[in-house]
């Protein structure tokens, strides 16, 4: 059984699409031990505790450097022992001590398909408006590994999304994740969690034939 932590900042649509899956079966072999959000007054925290899932605000304000929140979620996320840290709408820039104890084992879901409108600031809403400025016919979500750059990690699946003439950044985001992101994301952790990808070489490596 994948032992799984989501890091979350906001509402928690990507976390709800977790559960959901997993509550119906779409994902097998995994659960959600807790739900970890830098954000005391997300709404995500609500949702974990309405399933029965521990929750646990811990922002960087409550401590005296960054360096040392750091070391305290550092510290959650080994002392639980998860096997894989899911980063759902998760703002904070992930320490490398993190990415190093935790290799391959950390995702990421982003609004755009990689390498399109991603690294540094890139997030949220900017991701949708740049895409209408650069009059893209087609964007969509990612879900790759990360590693020590910015959206640079090995890319574990992508699903596209057309553009409509009308669209704005707002509507587009919320069509991206209603056909993408709550899609790929939740078959990403199931695939893991059935050992049916791997990294090699710096690619995603699909078990049942093939690169993802």
């Amino acid at each position: 059984m994948l032992k799984l932590a989501v890091l979350v900042s906001g509402g928690g649509t990507n976390l709800q699409a977790i559960i959901d899956s997993i509550e119906s079966g779409k994902i097998t072999n995994a659960k959600i031990d807790i739900v970890i959000s830098n954000n005391k007054n997300a709404y995500a925290l609500e949702r974990a505790e309405k399933h029965g899932i521990e929750a646990l605000g811990l922002s960087p304000k409550d401590f005296d450097t960054r360096e040392e929140f750091n070391e305290a979620l550092y510290e959650e996320l080994v002392k639980r022992k998860v096997d894989l840290i899911v980063l759902a709408g998760c703002l904070v820039v992930i320490p490398e001590k993190i990415i190093q104890e935790f290799e391959n084992r950390i995702i990421n879901i982003h609004p755009s398909l990689i390498p399109s409108f991603c690294g540094t600031g890139y997030y949220g809403l900017k991701v949708h408006e740049k895409a209408l400025e650069r009059g893209v016919k087609v964007s969509g979500a990612t879900v790759h590994f990360v590693d020590k750059g910015t959206d640079t990690g090995p890319i574990i699946n992508q699903k596209a999304v057309y553009i409509k003439q009308d669209d704005t950044p707002q509507t587009l985001q919320r069509r991206i994740m209603e056909q993408a992101e709550w899609k790929i994301l939740p078959k990403a952790i199931d695939d893991i969690a059935n050992g049916r990808i791997k990294v090699e070489n710096g690619k995603v490596i699909d078990l049942s034939g093939g690169i993802q």
